[in-house]
């Protein structure tokens, strides 16, 4: 049975189909468009290309993409790509693809995959975090995704960074209304607002032995440490696995463990932190897992 996962984001769309035992077997992509009426008819018609290419009709679909969807109202809240919010986005989708679709938040996805048979895969409780255009986290419990009480279990971006400085308090203004959100500090965008250069240019600058780069990135492990330890004094996870662009900085598995370890309430932190398996896949691969393997019937 093949699935369909949507990976709804701030720039792009991409649309995978997924073999039962994982495979992709097609695989499209499309700019994001700023406009909601337009997102809707994009979808669509990455969906059909990418079952074109997969030679199927009417697969099941699933989309991860960001903020969530309030079980009170059944619109959309907390979306960094705020022309989404206060809609109906999933149902609209459903609509317009003449089928039900199944909606998660973006680092839901992440974690889903991973935990399925990426970094995570055979951990009792795996956290994943994307550290990319924006900042957010899932949680899988043996094989299960966790959506909490209130649909919104994970949205660690939007707590404030722990522990501040003087100079990172009270921080700067998010676009949720918040002051100092971790988003604003671990995202790739955060990053390069405090770093003032892309992190791919830091992180071949400190390569290179350049002091200042080494300092920016000695700084984001630090506070990418202390948003760790909230999660690990909540929930204790067995892996924490990363994802985004941010992920992609090899320093980070080397030095995190020892820099989470001050902040945890314990007297020993051996938790691995991984970086995400399926990569850039990890999203659409999550997006289609959301459905199980006998599909929407």
């Amino acid at each position: 049975m093949i699935r369909i996962g949507v990976d709804f984001g701030g720039t792009k769309i991409e649309a995978a189909a997924l073999a039962r035992d994982g495979r992709i077997v097609a695989r499209v992509r499309a700019p994001s468009p700023p406009d909601y009426d337009q997102a809707l008819v994009a979808v669509r018609e990455i969906v059909a290309e990418a079952e074109r290419q997969a030679g199927v009709r009417a697969a099941a679909v699933g989309v991860g993409g960001p903020g969530s969807v309030s079980p009170a109202s059944g619109l959309m809240r907390n979306a960094n790509s705020t022309h989404l919010n206060g809609r109906p986005f999933p149902s609209d989708l459903a609509r317009a693809l003449g089928r039900p679709v199944r909606y998660a938040n973006d680092a839901d996805c992440l974690a889903l995959s991973e935990a399925r048979d990426g970094a995570g895969a055979g951990a009792g409780v795996v956290f994943a975090a994307i550290l990319g255009t924006g900042c957010g986290g899932g949680v899988v419990a043996q094989g299960r995704l966790i959506a909490g009480h209130n649909g919104f279990a994970g949205e660690w971006g939007h707590m404030p960074l722990p522990w501040p400085s003087a100079a990172e308090h009270p921080g700067p203004l998010c676009w949720c209304g918040r002051q100092g959100c971790l988003e604003l500090w671990l995202s790739g965008t955060g990053f390069a607002r405090a770093a003032g250069r892309t992190a791919e240019t830091v992180a071949a600058d400190a390569r290179a032995g350049d002091p200042a780069a080494m300092g920016e990135i000695e700084r984001y492990v630090d506070r990418l440490a202390r948003g760790l330890a909230l999660v690990c004094d909540l929930i204790d996870p067995d892996v924490i696995v990363l994802g985004g662009g941010m992920s992609n900085l090899d320093e980070l598995y080397e030095r995190l463990p020892a820099a989470i370890a001050p902040h945890v309430f314990s007297d020993c932190f051996a938790t691995p932190v991984r970086k995400a398996t399926h990569g850039d896949s990890s999203g659409v691969r999550g997006a289609a897992w959301l459905w199980p393997l006998e599909g929407p019937g």
